[in-house]
């Protein structure tokens, strides 16, 4: 009485443990005898493809799939004797994992040269992260896979990131005229990018589903350059900012040289009212809000200034014209406004209160307001 010869079919079916497995194929190492009507189990997101006799025999989406070949289980034995009890029917299974993977880097790895409209030649780093997934798996395979048993991400990231940069540096310069203009400006640049990449990733059955720039930054000396500008920036006249640091010039010799500096600070005051007072108008008097009235221009100064903000009389006076009212120096003998003899001047009043010297004819002094 004869026995019964059990015949177990094969199951096929692939589980990615790294999450980081694009293709894996069955058998891994060389070619495998697949027996008639193996089941082949593919997840939802995978795809199979089937190759026979060394091509692409057919590809399969999700489910449970019967294989058919000529590896029938009975006649393997007798079929491969001639060729030393291996099949001469060769097939394999390619498992591709048709899920996005994320978070692949590209980045320059050396400066890339870009000409800047305002800061000339300036080399550049970039870097930044993209997500693919496989679109076309038979194309996918046949181009980049090959004959490998397993293919990673790790195998295809650096090659996608060189693809990258160099389309990188071509919309760089079309698209962006200065790095000072840069803000506000990642996501167009990568959404033009991506469009730049589709037609490359495509021939080799790949899709680019995101990318994004996370940075793009120059030399030390261009960022110092950038900060600069972005300081001057912040006044909105840089004649502004040259006026009021001439004020606190004077105002500081002033204070170092006390009498002495006056006469420099009174010098300077004839010839630089003009470039500072609009500046000085909207500036306001002392801490203290206490002011008092210029004797030259009527404007209000505040009380502890030596020069007036608005005509940069000097207000620490020696002595003035009892006909115009313009200050004198202490030796002068004719008025530089008026001509008027120096006999013809008054001598200024001298305050009780402060010391302040006022005119000759005031009858509240000019610096405390106190009644002479």
């Amino acid at each position: 009485m004869g026995t019964n010869n059990v015949v177990f079919l094969e199951v096929l079916e692939w589980f990615d443990k790294t999450g980081k497995e694009i293709v894996q194929r069955i058998p891994e190492h060389g070619s495998g005898e697949i027996k008639y009507g193996a089941q082949l189990i593919v997840r939802e997101s995978q795809a199979a493809v089937f190759f026979y006799n060394g091509k692409a025999y057919d590809a399969f989406g999700e489910g449970r799939h019967t294989l058919k070949t000529a590896n029938i289980p009975i006649l393997n034995k007798i079929i491969s004797i001639p060729w030393g009890m291996t099949s001469p029917l060769r097939a394999e299974v390619y498992f591709v994992n048709m899920k996005v993977f994320p978070n692949l880097k590209w980045g320059t790895k050396d400066p890339v040269a870009f000409k800047d409209s305002k800061l000339g030649l300036v080399r550049l780093r970039a870097f930044g992260i993209f997500n693919i997934r496989v679109l076309q798996p038979v194309l996918f395979i046949n181009r980049l896979v090959g004959t490998q048993g397993i293919f990673t991400t790790e195998d295809i990231e650096d090659f996608l990131s060189r693809v990258i940069v160099s389309r990188f540096n071509d919309h760089l310069g079309e698209k962006l005229d200065s790095l000072l203009n840069l803000p506000g400006k990642y996501d167009e640049l990568s959404d033009g990018l991506m469009k730049r990449l589709e037609e490359d990733f495509s021939h080799y059955g790949l899709g680019l589903s995101q990318i994004f720039i996370s940075s793009i930054t120059p030399p030390q000396e261009v960022q110092k350059a950038i900060d600069d500008k972005s300081r001057l920036s912040v006044f909105d006249d840089l004649d502004k900012l040259i006026k009021m640091k001439a004020a606190m010039a004077i105002e500081k010799v002033s204070e170092q040289q006390g009498e002495a500096g006056a006469g420099v600070g009174m010098g300077l005051g004839i010839m630089m009212p003009a470039m500072f007072s609009d500046f000085m108008k909207k500036t306001p008097g002392s801490p203290s809000g206490e002011t008092t009235v210029c004797p030259d221009c009527k404007n209000p100064v505040s009380k502890e200034a030596r020069f007036c903000p608005s005509c940069g009389n000097n207000l620490l006076i020696f002595q003035q014209c009892a006909k115009c009212g313009k200050n004198m120096p202490p030796d002068a003998k004719f008025c530089p406004q008026c001509g008027a003899q120096a006999a013809q001047i008054k001598e200024p009043k001298k305050c009780p209160h402060c010391s302040a010297e006022n005119l000759a004819e005031s009858v509240f002094c000019n610096r405390c307001g106190e009644k002479l």
